[in-house]
């Protein structure tokens, strides 16, 4: 099976799900994983034991989001199986045996970011995650679990955790897995790598023991267990909030070489696309609703680059604009930043969080600077995220304190502390001010300053060049220079899928016709190259 057909669409709801079911008590929300086995994404495949494709992730991504922004009420969300015997078995290996090398990686790429925004809503909106293990969870499935706070294991005699990649299918744990096992649950290493190679994975009180799980809990106390943890985590939470807001489904205007949202539009050519983001037009409201510049216009670039990465692989390039009001752009940054009020910082932490999906997208990002654009205060971060700035003389930008901490990278450094790394005196200079080209050459906040007469050219064969380079040397690169500094758990995550993950992925010991995935199932072991290299 090939993964070309109909282009792929982020958007949906809960009344649409075909795999999980979000059941509200209260303060405790409960999302259940009940796969429809006939619901594949694409054909060629079943999603039994409640494997999943990216459409299950697609699903999982927006009952997270949704929980965040449209229920304030709920302060504790239990992760659980509605099948008795599986939790999940993980990423379908027919789906992944038949896929494309770039589908593959999206997929992982995209099921890594859910997992982080997980994390990221026990960390940041106190909306405490526990995985309730009623049931065998392995690979992509004991990584579900592994992006919640707790793990709660039942203790039948059957039920395990396990990671079986490397034994059964000659790949890693493609989202997280092994670096969430010893970086996150902090399990020995020695430990981690036996049990990485250990198909059958551990049980009960073996995989509390190992740090695997927090609580190995009897069949007969497990449902009653669960619901008091979930009250207990609910009870410690410190969110607070009412009046959520309901996100509608976003439906873009698509076109042969256009995607238009309001606030976002996305110009396709040949071997690039130009998108330009458009400032706010009207005045700061008084109340937050869906229609709120910052977070209307952060789910639009959020599904666009989404769209992109999944159904124009051979777009290389990203041209990145602005157009509007610096001022404007200014007044809505001075609404979102500093102690604000529960919604006000979900906005923050989403546009946070889709910098963080640009950073790690595998594509080359150049911003365009010209007169009439508004780079200004957080909607500078775009252009920061870039892998190069050109600017046109005439132009402005400003940078402000929400450049100096409000959206870290994964790396846990500001875009401009990146930039500068081990030079203070740049990062200093540049703070709270509005530029124009020619100092912003001279602080190093881009990378070329043009006038009118050369701007044309030196554009067009920048992009030209860059467009004759090999992607896959382009993407290593880009790789290596975003994230400078130290590492965290997340830029190992994503800097050990874009180099490990993705060599292996095409290796024949893995996709090849008698690679593990292709034999999988079918009685024969697989081939294995045994030169290491």
């Amino acid at each position: 099976m090939s993964d070309s057909g109909p282009a792929v669409s982020f958007q949906t709801r809960p009344e649409l799900y075909r795999h999980w079911r979000l059941d509200l008590e209260g303060d405790v929300a409960w999302l259940v994983m009940d796969v429809d086995e006939q619901g594949g994404l694409r054909p060629g495949y079943d999603l039994k034991l409640n494997s999943y494709d990216l459409g299950v992730d697609i699903e999982l991504y927006d009952a997270v989001q949704r929980l965040r922004f449209e229920h304030p009420e709920v302060r504790a969300v239990v992760v659980t199986s509605g099948n008795d015997k599986v939790f999940c078995a993980g990423a379908n290996i027919r789906m992944l045996a038949s896929s494309s090398h770039p589908w593959k990686v999206n997929f992982c790429k995209f099921t890594n970011e859910t997992r982080c925004g997980i994390e990221d809503a026990t960390e940041n909106s106190g909306q405490t995650y526990l995985a309730a293990l009623n049931g065998t969870a392995s690979g992509g499935g004991y990584e579900i679990a592994l992006a919640c706070d707790r793990i709660l294991l039942i203790d039948d005699r059957s039920a395990a955790v396990s990671l079986p990649e490397v034994p059964l299918l000659g790949v890693l744990p493609g989202t997280g897995g092994l670096t969430r096992v010893v970086d996150k649950r902090k399990v020995r290493r020695d430990r981690a790598d036996v049990f990485a190679t250990k198909a059958e994975g551990l049980k009960g009180r073996t995989a509390v023991d190992w740090g695997l799980a927090d609580e190995a809990i009897p069949r007969s106390r497990f449902d009653e267990t669960v619901r008091e943890r979930a009250r207990q985590a609910a009870a410690e939470s410190s969110r607070t909030g009412e009046g959520g807001v309901t996100l509608p489904m976003l439906e873009p205007e698509i076109t042969d070489g256009r995607i238009a949202y309001r606030h976002v539009v996305a110009e396709l050519g040949e071997d690039l696309v130009t998108i330009t983001i458009l400032g706010p037009q009207a005045e700061v409201p008084k109340t937050i609703d869906a229609d709120f510049w910052p977070l209307a216009m952060t789910r639009e670039l959020d599904d666009l680059i989404l769209w992109l990465r999944t159904n124009e692989p051979e777009l290389g390039t990203w041209v990145i604009k602005t157009r509007g009001d610096a001022d404007a752009v200014l007044a809505y940054e001075e609404s979102m930043i500093g102690d604000k009020d529960w919604l006000v910082n979900e906005v923050r932490h989403y546009y946070k969080r889709t910098l963080k999906r640009l950073d790690v997208t595998s594509r080359s990002l150049v911003a365009l600077i010209e007169p009439g654009s508004c780079f200004a205060g957080a909607l500078l971060e775009p252009a920061l995220a870039c892998d190069r700035q050109y600017m046109l003389e005439g132009a402005e930008i400003v940078v402000t304190d929400a450049n100096f901490g409000a959206f870290p990278m994964a790396n846990g450094l500001t875009r401009l502390a990146s930039r500068f790394h081990g030079h203070d005196d740049p990062l200093r200079e540049a703070r709270e001010r509005r530029v124009e080209a020619d100092e912003a050459e001279e602080l190093g906040l881009v990378t070329l300053a043009l006038d009118d007469i050369d701007w044309e050219d030196e554009v067009r064969i920048a992009l030209e060049e860059r467009a004759s380079l090999s992607p896959d040397a382009l993407t290593g690169m880009e790789a290596n220079h975003r994230f400078a500094g130290p590492e965290t758990m997340e830029s190992k995550i994503f800097g050990r899928l874009s180099a490990w993950q993705n060599w292996i992925f095409n290796r024949p010991g893995a996709a090849g016709p008698d690679g593990a995935l292709s034999r999988y199932g079918t009685g024969k072991r697989a081939s294995f190259d045994r030169k290491r290299v």
